[in-house]
């Protein structure tokens, strides 16, 4: 692995703790119209929207529209599911930045901040760059470069997502290494190339994840947090 040089990272479920942060958005908004709902169980529907949006652009059905659209599309659908039809565009708006506003897990801006000593961090996300921007900031996140889909105008897990992020940064795809907690992510990677560390977020999905086995891939690196993953590459 010593030729790794830059570390590429999803961000959501990997990096932050979404279905947390969607919850208390949700919670502040819609509680406030008097609407009572299980905030988990809407942050879940809400994100269970998401790939099959980010599909239809994939398959050229559409053509691409950065993940704040997306997400904004998916919340009025959902919000007509549920007979909501008192929020104004205001709030709409709102809510929809609920995902800029989301937590890191505990592990990670240490685990970051150790692992910048030796390399260069880059998002490879699904998320915009404005997004992806506003959560670093709120959560001190120390990326040295935003990239991933609105960069590469491409959703992944299409081959155009990896390739575009190795090329902008210049380096082969076996210099870099794509850290997550999606098993199908790190597949994606790691035919084009890439190195790959998969990161264990049982919480993700919350108490019913709990369990949530490790999957039976080999991956270059499996690791508990990003604490071990700095530990296993010796920064």
């Amino acid at each position: 692995m010593a030729d790794i040089r830059a570390l590429t990272f999803d961000v959501f479920g990997t990096v932050v703790d979404w279905r947390s942060g969607v919850a208390r958005e949700a919670e502040a908004v819609l509680r406030a119209r008097g609407h009572l709902l299980d905030w988990a169980v809407f942050a879940d529907r809400w994100r269970a929207l998401y790939v099959p949006a980010m599909a239809k652009v994939s398959r050229g059905e559409r053509p691409f529209v950065i993940l704040d659209e997306l997400h904004r599309e998916n919340l009025v659908a959902l919000l007509k599911m549920d007979g909501i039809e008192d929020l104004t565009e205001t709030d709409i708006d709102a809510l929809n930045r609920a995902w800029h506003r989301l937590d890191p897990w505990p592990d990670v801006v240490e685990g970051l901040t150790r692992l910048k000593r030796r390399f260069i961090l880059a998002t490879l996300s699904n998320g915009n760059i404005a997004l992806m921007v506003n959560m670093a900031r709120r959560g001190g996140l120390p990326w040295d470069v935003i990239l991933g889909a609105e960069v590469a105008r491409a959703y992944k897990p299409t081959p155009e997502a990896y390739d575009s992020t190795a090329g902008f940064l210049q380096l082969a795809p076996e210099q870099c290494l794509m850290v997550a907690a999606h098993a199908s992510d790190l597949r994606a990677a790691a035919t084009r190339g890439f190195r790959t560390a998969y990161v264990h977020r049982p919480d993700e999905y919350g108490p019913a994840g709990a369990g949530r086995p490790w999957p039976a891939d080999t991956f270059d690196y499996a690791v508990p947090d990003f604490i071990a993953l700095a530990d296993a590459l010796g920064a």
